[in-house]
């Protein structure tokens, strides 16, 4: 954040318009659109409504099972819970930690509606299997693309790679506003319908504006306050401006730990397949079996740099009822390490993760 994002927040300030769906997040839809390839986008106060909203639009209703990648913040389970489905956690892929197609097409039974699939520290997964799955058996698609963007999957960009997308602005992603997030399509119909659901059930107040009448909304549905405020929506077009750079210092951060890691004993540096570009949401390295990796980041805690597990095996959960077993999700649970990354970091900070780190490995 910088005296670019205060200048845009000054603005919304003097507009007089401080709420959701106001002028500025308009703005920020048409772009955002744009951006990740898209016809249509919609912002909501957070990935989590993004991710409730684009499965009640699909019309998930109870007794539905959906199909999730396994490997994510439980934010993606949670959504189906709140939509009055089942989510059935998909096993994944011990390269890049996305969901399995194997797995997938395992778990298709005549419940199945739909696969929510996760890019998973903002890279795509085999998105190109996935709709080959879906199409096949008459599912939907919805692309979990919460820490995507700026990432791309064989040249087209994330956000653009299912029937729907999720994403989220909360402050540890590529841009941010602190929270926030967006629900992007192809398809008006979803996007109309999700922007009706996210005020209540009525029209936004901005379309109202200049109205000769006195226009009064009848509420006919039941409805929620999913909406962004233009004061986020100011300082995303400000970070929608500077992706490039943002993305730009991520991936130079990364090249570093590459160099210093892949070589290690003990350590395995994350994987970027040749057809992606990751834009590096978190570096996650793998730490081997015989190493104990608590201890392990207990260690470099002790020496003030910041360290955390990868993200989660959803189905260990108790609020999912341990009902499955997966064995390469559950192991990386178990063994990843999430090291400090983010757009600020500086030569001297990123020498400083790289020399605690290499030293706090057992000898």
């Amino acid at each position: 954040m910088g005296e670019e994002e205060l200048a845009a927040v000054a603005e919304v300030f003097r507009s007089g318009w401080l709420a959701g769906a106001g002028p500025a997040c308009r703005r920020f839809e048409e772009r955002f659109a744009k951006t990740v390839g898209t016809a249509h986008a919609l912002t909501t106060s957070n990935c989590g409504s993004a991710l409730f909203l684009g499965l009640s639009v699909l019309g998930v209703k109870p007794g539905d099972e959906v199909i999730v990648g396994d490997y994510t913040f439980p934010a993606t389970g949670h959504a189906v819970l709140q939509a009055g489905a089942t989510p059935v956690f998909a096993d994944i892929r011990p390269d890049d930690w996305s969901a399995d197609p194997a797995s997938i097409e395992a778990l298709i039974t005549p419940r199945t509606v739909g696969i929510l699939a996760v890019d998973v520290a903002g890279q795509p997964g085999d998105f190109d299997a996935y709709r080959a799955i879906a199409d096949k058996h008459g599912l939907w698609l919805f692309e979990d693309a919460a820490c995507a963007a700026g990432a791309t999957y064989k040249t087209r960009p994330a956000g653009s790679l299912a029937d729907l997308a999720a994403f989220s602005f909360h402050g540890r992603k590529g841009i941010t506003a602190g929270e926030g997030g967006a629900l992007v399509s192809d398809r008006e119909d979803l996007i109309a319908r999700a922007r009706k659901l996210h005020t209540y059930g009525i029209e936004p107040a901005i379309t109202r504006e200049g109205s000769g009448a006195l226009p009064i909304p009848e509420f006919h549905e039941l409805g929620y306050n999913f909406r962004l405020s233009d004061v986020q929506a100011a300082i995303m077009n400000v970070q929608l401006d500077r992706l490039p750079d943002l993305l730009s210092a991520r991936r130079s951060v990364a090249k570093r730990y590459h160099e210093a890691f892949e070589n290690l004993p003990g350590l395995d540096v994350p994987v970027e397949l040749p057809d992606r570009e990751h834009p590096w949401q978190a570096y996650i390295l793998t730490v081997a079996p015989e190493i104990d990796r608590d201890a392990l980041a207990l260690r470099i805690r002790e020496q003030g740099v910041q360290c955390n597990f990868g993200t989660y095996s959803s189905h260990l959960q108790p609020i999912y009822g341990k009902k499955q077993t997966l064995p390469v999700s559950a192991d990386l649970f178990a063994r990843h390490l999430a090291i400090p990354m983010h757009a600020n970091l500086t030569d001297d900070q990123v020498d400083r993760v790289i020399g605690t780190v290499s030293a706090a490995l057992p000898s």
